[in-house]
């Protein structure tokens, strides 16, 4: 199962990413992030957690960081692996913004029934609450 949302967010990609490495304050601009935690520098390799309003906290990874331009985390659930990609493209108005919520492994079908209908949900919500936080940034 694979779940996309995109947008553009008139802004550069570096204010952009700077929203993501600021783990800590994912809840600012996503509302459905109740917590959010890294152990370490926003790196490839580092893990974090991230406990969601609706649902158990959890552990991630960052597998893929390339600054100013995209990242990946991935969770490891019961033979599943929930991996979620970050992309920014910059262009003429600013930069086109991809999040991408994959669902591999045995137990994919599953678990994209029982979560990925929140996800879906969610997705074009945290877009605009990331949307405002960085083009008031950008304007302030």
């Amino acid at each position: 199962m694979i779940i996309e949302q995109n947008m553009q967010i008139n802004t550069s990609p570096d204010v952009i990413f700077k929203q993501y490495q600021d783990v800590s304050h994912w809840n600012t601009w996503d509302k459905d992030v109740l917590d959010s935690s890294l152990e370490g520098n926003f790196c490839v390799g580092t893990s974090g957690t991230l406990a969601p309003i609706h649902g158990p906290k959890s552990r991630f990874m960052l597998t893929d960081v390339s600054q100013d331009q995209s990242f990946t985390t991935e969770t490891k659930l019961p033979l599943c692996r929930l991996i979620f990609e970050h992309q920014l493209a910059p262009n003429e108005k600013g930069t086109w913004v991809t999040h991408t919520v994959r669902f591999q492994g045995l137990l994919s079908p599953i678990f994209g029934k029982l979560i990925g209908n929140g996800i879906k949900k969610g997705l074009p919500n945290a877009l605009i609450g990331l949307k405002s936080v960085c083009e008031v940034r950008e304007h302030s």
